[in-house]
């Protein structure tokens, strides 16, 4: 793979600051941000005023921990303008989630909110080694979803030609690839697995395209995963972090010359973990839940937004601002089994380290008298027979039950069984009656 590192004056200045310039502007950024929306969205001035807290308390970073938590439930509540901090009027777009479990949570962005979020996300996309010149295959999906407009604006502000081909139709992104001979790709790692196997289709070897970068974000993946894109494709394959609450693509991004996890792009977005259970802010180094703060939002402001995100805050490396470790899980797709804990990412890396099986996979919840069980559907590997693959099954039994702690059931299936992903990759099916 091509050493994509930067060079001299790649950087922003605010990148390689010294840890007293960031914090010195957090701390001014932070109490704008308090003020900003306890004066304009009521939401904040009666749960800050039920707190206890006024915006003159907040003084330096270590008083945002006095703040109230805000919630998904918050944002529902509030539908669907009631979380904006400006008129309507200076709103120059609204994104909202899919609202698949309830109401969809409304974004809205002023026309610099637009500026900041491009900048970030430009930002990332030179963190996992884009530059200016190099032709980017947008795979995310457009439309009210974040993903595809935020990776369109900040790849055209870096100086990318953008091929915005959004998802689906596999056949013509191969197809795309092969003719524009695209440098970076961005897309959802589930969805990059279905055109690698339609370039196998194909006759085609997924290592000989044009591709030297793939940012992939918008789901957990693993290491283990990329792995099996870097040796399946001959690219780097860099995380990017982001969730339309508090902007979209563009939060965090992982750098190239590192891949050590996702450093915050803190001058904009202040990052806590907490205890999900107590609510008690952990240090740094501790795994909990993520929780952020917008600092130069002007439309919809967010304090203390808890993201269901697990991770870890960890110093900088190939910046100043802090990485976040790949996520492991949400708070909310975490499966208690039998009274154990598991998450679809230990499954991922499970099924990674079986030749036989493909990364395609669905972990089915089923209900059993009083008893819940789970099986794993997954396909074997194009060229591994069906005996293979039943030998395959049980060693992944084994696996879960030795590393996990708990028996799950694994069911095997031919290629191409398991649903495909266009976007977000559904990866726990519950079929559990209601209790």
């Amino acid at each position: 793979m091509k050493d994509l590192s930067p060079r001299p004056g790649d950087l922003e200045p605010i990148e390689t600051a010294s840890l007293d310039e960031l914090r010195s502007l957090q701390t001014e950024r932070l109490r704008w941000s308090v003020r900003h929306a306890y004066d304009n969205v009521p939401h904040y001035r009666a749960s800050l005023d039920a707190a206890g807290v006024h915006p003159d308390d907040v003084k330096e970073l270590a008083d945002l921990a006095k703040l109230p938590f805000t919630t998904k439930a918050d944002l529902r509540e509030n539908y669907p303008f009631g979380m904006f901090a400006v008129p309507r009027e200076q709103v120059a777009r609204i994104h909202a989630s899919s609202g698949t479990t309830g109401k969809p949570t409304v974004v809205g962005y002023t026309l610099d909110d637009l500026d900041v979020w491009a900048s970030v996300v430009a930002r990332s996309i030179r963190a996992a080694g884009g530059r200016a010149g190099d032709v980017l295959h947008n795979a995310y999906g457009y439309g009210l979803f974040t993903g595809g407009l935020g990776a369109h604006y900040g790849a055209e502000r870096l100086g990318c030609t953008v091929v915005p081909v959004s998802g689906g139709m596999t056949e013509r992104q191969v197809q795309l690839i092969q003719d524009f001979r695209p440098d970076i790709i961005m897309v959802t790692p589930s969805y990059m697995l279905s055109v690698i196997d339609e370039m196998e289709r194909q006759g085609i070897d997924p290592r000989s395209t044009s591709l030297k970068v793939g940012i992939f974000g918008a789901e957990p993946w693993t290491n283990d995963m990329r792995r099996e894109m870097e040796q399946r494709l001959d690219m780097h394959a860099v995380d990017i972090y982001g969730l339309s609450e508090v902007i979209g693509p563009g939060v965090a991004s992982e750098c190239v010359e590192t891949k050590d996890g996702l450093h915050v792009w803190e001058d904009h977005f202040y990052p806590e973990v907490i205890d999900p259970v107590t609510g008690e802010v952990l240090p740094d180094g501790e795994e909990g839940e993520l929780v952020l703060t917008s600092l130069t939002k002007q439309a919809m402001p967010v304090l203390r937004y808890r993201t269901r995100d697990l991770t870890r805050l960890l110093p900088g490396t190939a910046r100043t601002m802090r990485r976040m470790e790949k996520v492991t899980g949400r708070t909310d797709d975490m499966i208690i089994l039998r009274g154990v804990n598991l998450f679809p990412t230990q499954i991922e890396e499970l099924v990674l380290q079986l030749p036989a099986l493909s990364p395609h996979f669905q972990c089915v919840l089923e209900r059993e008298g009083n008893l819940d069980s789970l099986t794993v559907l997954v396909e074997r590997r194009e060229g591994a027979d069906a005996e293979t693959g039943r030998q395959a099954g049980a060693e992944l039994r084994h696996l879960v039950k030795s590393s996990i702690g708990v028996s799950v059931g694994v069911d095997v299936v031919d290629p191409e069984s398991v649903e495909r992903s266009v976007g977000k990759m559904r990866r726990i099916v519950d079929r559990r009656p209601p209790r």
